[in-house]
């Protein structure tokens, strides 16, 4: 049994695929809907742009974080983990307005639905929310047999074109970059537009850090070799287009750039 969903929230549409054996119809629709309400629920508590949500009473000094949800105390511990981690190059504590995780939310969230639909008895699963993908269990195949998921990196000049292809069974992909949005990630160090890089790629095993790694990949460019070789990164991999002339570099575990 396979079920395919599209969910609009966050201001994008995040698609869900989910495959199990062993649910009937009813049983993986049901499991399918949890993960949608979830991602509703993170709209609610993370949004920037919704005045009541527990985000933006942070943000106004209305909630202490010891105060706000587990959820919410989840992802700020993540974004405080992945600050040090990148030696401040993702530092949700430097935007404008205060504390914004959105750099992160994204991928943490595609891993915890991702989580849930694995406990609900789901062996294949992709969520990809807006770039920041998830999967579990490789994708099945019409004959019974399991291959990798194919995740494509679009070129910055040409999003219809890919220019990286990952094969990925179990793990995370998160791309950040200028495509849709234009420069808007801003450089903590100096609060300007980030300038390192023109897009960047993180695969790695969990959807969180990823996505902030992704971020802090844009704002450092070349400078990020003095913290993606940390050893609590050693199952990450990094791909990176420079900004001024097109070229790309890489760096992954025992194999250097």
């Amino acid at each position: 049994m396979k079920l395919e969903r599209l969910v609009e929230t966050w201001g994008t549409v995040i698609v869900v695929i989910a495959a199990a054996s062993g649910l009937d119809e009813e049983s993986l629709a049901s499991a399918v809907d949890e993960v949608e309400e979830f991602f509703y629920q993170v709209d609610r508590d993370f949004s920037t742009y919704k005045s009541d949500s527990q985000v933006s009473r942070i943000r106004r000094g209305e909630m202490k974080i010891e105060d706000a949800s587990e959820y919410v105390q989840q992802v700020w511990a993540l974004c405080e983990f992945s600050r040090e981690l990148s030696l401040g190059a993702f530092d949700p504590w430097k935007a404008e307005g205060g504390f914004d995780p959105s750099g992160l939310v994204k991928g943490w969230a595609a891993e915890v639905g991702a989580q849930m639909l694995v406990e609900a008895g789901c062996e294949n699963v992709l969520i990809n929310a807006s770039g920041d993908i998830v999967v579990r269990g490789g994708q099945p195949t019409d004959d019974g047999e399991i291959k990798a998921w194919n995740i494509g990196i679009a070129s910055p000049e040409d999003t219809e074109k890919f220019v990286k292809i990952f094969d990925l069974v179990d793990g995370s992909v998160a791309t950040s970059g200028d495509y849709e949005k234009g420069a808007h990630i801003i450089d903590p160090h100096t609060g300007l537009i980030a300038i390192g890089a023109r897009s960047a790629t993180v695969v790695g095993p969990d959807g969180a850090i990823c996505d902030a790694l992704a971020t802090a990949l844009m704002v450092d460019g070349m400078d990020a070799k003095k913290w993606i070789g940390r050893p609590e990164l050693n199952e990450y991999s990094f791909w990176t287009i420079n900004r001024h002339d097109e070229t790309a570099w890489s760096y992954g575990p025992n194999k250097g750039y």
